[in-house]
């Protein structure tokens, strides 16, 4: 299948990235280090929650097929 050389709505990175920043939607966070590390923190938390990093997936609409 080719795919459009922009399609946000089939990249589930993309709905990994509005997930984080809603987490981070009230955040003041003063030094840039500071920011680094609570996204450090989430992406590591997002790691271990395999139902929610199977519906960024779902929510493209594709699917991982495995190679004959």
């Amino acid at each position: 299948m080719l795919l459009p050389g922009y399609a946000p709505e089939l990249n589930p990175v993309e709905g990994m990235w509005a997930h984080i920043k809603r987490s981070l939607a009230n955040l003041a966070a003063r030094p840039l280090s500071n920011l680094e590390t609570l996204l450090r923190r989430r992406l590591k938390a997002l790691q271990y929650r395999r139902a929610i990093l199977d519906g960024f997936l779902a929510g493209t609409g594709l699917t991982l097929d495995r190679p004959d």
